[in-house]
């Protein structure tokens, strides 16, 4: 009889993970803004009757259930994608009306409701470049992959390079193991694939394989293009700079010019509709103070940038980028709702491009 084994109940992350976190973090911004879109184009029509409204955070709470019953279903990897894809829908449709949940008057336009969902997504993120970190290689772990991967061969889908890279993780596997169980495993599937009578398959590239290797093509060229990589990093830190700073040099005009009270000015953003309490009055204030950090430290690091100090500019450029991001794009998602969206993809597209040019060319 063979010697009993203490279980072993170590959470192993999925392979693919932060494939699936990703592609639902992508339905869930585009269903938020598509659906913010659509209601603003249509006047925010209204499914139902005098009695009945049926409100699209139903339809996202439908989709969050179906997502969750897809990968208890089906054992295909697909199924994966889908309940990401699905989840990231629903959860989008449920959070778009967290303000009728958190207010005595289902108010849908509170002002607090769209920096709590952007929090929300900012969260999701920082979850996201948390499963991407890459983890070192554990035997347990990389045979977990690996049968996940052979899942292939049933599907008379396992192609020669995905061949080949099973054969490296069990000779690695069977290297490092210490755990006679995992190396007896490992042999024997390592067996099976050296096999000459196993199939492989010889199919095209699937669709999201052919747009990975194209985005794989683009990411070469970028990476030779150094010089224009650097001017669209200085120009829209220029851009972002000058924006910022003419913003909060609001603050200084109310101080400096003549004639031009706090109170008078004021007085303008609540006759123009910017402003509806003395509350907005003071986030916006911490807004445009905060802008104007923002901007003077977008403007350093773009002047850096130009005078060859590369390291410190894309530096200054990320901490300035980061405080936009988390810290100031609140503010502003308070204070106009979803009238942020197009910065916000400017400063991640500007932060995405630092951290490219960092990792590449220093």
């Amino acid at each position: 009889m063979s010697a009993s084994m203490t279980p072993v109940r170590a959470p192993v992350k999925r392979e693919y993970a932060e494939y699936y976190i990703l592609l639902s973090l992508i339905s869930f911004a585009v269903s938020v803004t598509l659906t913010r879109l659509f209601l603003e184009l249509t006047g925010y029509p209204q499914l139902g009757n005098s009695e009945l409204h049926i409100a699209h955070v139903l339809w996202g709470g439908l989709l969050l259930f179906v997502a969750s019953l897809v990968p208890l279903i089906f054992a295909n990897r697909w199924a994966y994608s889908l309940g990401a894809f699905l989840s990231g829908v629903g959860v989008g449709l449920f959070i778009d009306e967290v303000g009728k949940f958190i207010t005595q008057s289902n108010d849908y336009f509170y002002p607090p409701a769209a920096p709590i969902i952007y929090a929300f997504f900012l969260l999701t993120v920082l979850l996201y470049l948390r499963v991407r970190k890459p983890e070192g290689h554990v035997p347990r772990s990389d045979l977990y992959h690996v049968l996940e991967d052979l899942t292939e061969v049933l599907d008379h889908d396992l192609e020669p390079p995905e061949h080949a890279r099973l054969e490296g993780q069990l000779n690695e596997i069977i290297r490092e193991s210490e755990d006679s169980n995992l190396k007896q495993l490992a042999t024997a599937l390592l067996d099976f694939l050296n096999n000459k009578s196993l199939q492989l398959a010889d199919s095209p590239p699937e669709f999201f394989e052919r747009v990975a290797a194209k985005l794989s093509k683009w990411r070469s060229k970028l990476m030779e293009h150094r010089r224009a990589l650097k001017a669209i990093l200085i120009l829209g830190l220029f851009w972002v700079g000058a924006l910022a700073t003419i913003k909060a040099g609001t603050l200084l005009a109310v101080a400096l010019v003549p004639g031009l009270t706090l109170e008078a000015w004021i007085t303008d953003l609540i006759d123009a509709g910017s402003v509806e309490s003395a509350s907005e009055i003071l986030w916006l204030l911490v807004r445009l103070a905060l802008e104007g950090v923002v901007g003077a430290f977008a403007l350093l690091s773009a002047i850096f940038l130009l005078a060859g100090k590369e390291r410190r500019g894309v530096a200054t450029a990320l901490v300035c980028l980061l405080l936009s991001l988390t810290t100031v794009n609140l503010l502003i998602f308070y204070l106009d709702q979803f009238n942020a969206v197009a910065r916000t993809v400017m400063h991640f597209g500007l932060l995405v491009i630092a951290r490219a040019y960092r990792r590449w060319h220093l």
